[in-house]
């Protein structure tokens, strides 16, 4: 791209951006349109009102009971795998990889999250990741905890978050094939910071990556 198209970018990024926020970890908060969507709540410092909370799997640093009721309003619908809803209470939506579902008027596509060569998230989990319509059209998705798996390849999104750290998940160079084979606008790592992974997985992850890698700051 030339001078002016790198500004074009950068300020279509900004906006793209705007209202999506990266709490550590695999924890996001994503505001648009008046609407409040959190995935996978953990160490939440605050209390707040979300519309839709999205847990991937019943791993504790995703679904973490204490932190649901920190957002958990009366009209806060929880989406979650089955396993997940034996720990949970209020309005549930059960759901597995292949759902769409409509939640609090917030699309949610349900789409695969396994390891392919280790045995902390087995494919016949079912657990997932998600990939949300935000009010204003932006597609989040929120890879879950994962490999590189064959069903990335149908994933279409304007922002996505690959979990970096390895060891329970990919690591850095996989996560950029990953990326790189999705190409959405926005590129962020996630799941490091804590428990495993460090800031350096996040700056490998941009060096591999050929599409615009934001490392957002937690918040």
């Amino acid at each position: 791209m030339g001078y002016l198209d790198d500004i074009a970018f950068l300020k279509e990024g900004q906006k793209i951006l705007e209202g999506i926020e990266w709490l550590g970890h695999a924890t996001f908060k994503l505001v648009k349109g008046g609407k409040v969507v959190y995935i996978d709540p953990w160490n939440i410092r605050t209390k707040d009102s979300a519309d839709v909370i999205c847990i991937t799997h019943s791993h504790y640093d995703h679904l973490s009971v204490e932190d649901i009721k920190k957002l958990q309003g009366k009209d806060t619908i929880i989406v979650a795998t089955a396993d997940s809803v034996k720990a949970i209470s209020g309005n549930i939506k059960v759901v597995k990889p292949g759902d769409k579902i409509e939640a609090n008027s917030i699309k949610i596509e349900v789409v695969a999250a396994y390891n392919v060569n280790k045995q902390f998230h087995p494919k016949v989990n079912g657990w997932v990741g998600y990939i949300i319509t935000l009010p204003d059209g932006t597609r989040f998705y929120h890879a879950g905890d994962t490999d590189y798996i064959p069903e990335m390849k149908d994933v279409r999104a304007d922002i996505a978050a690959f979990p970096v750290g390895g060891t329970y998940t990919m690591d850095a160079q996989e996560a950029a094939k990953a990326a790189n084979a999705i190409r959405p606008k926005i590129l962020i790592p996630m799941h490091w910071g804590a428990i495993v992974g460090s800031r350096k997985d996040a700056e490998a992850f941009k060096k591999r990556c050929q599409g615009e890698v934001v490392i957002l700051e937690q918040k």
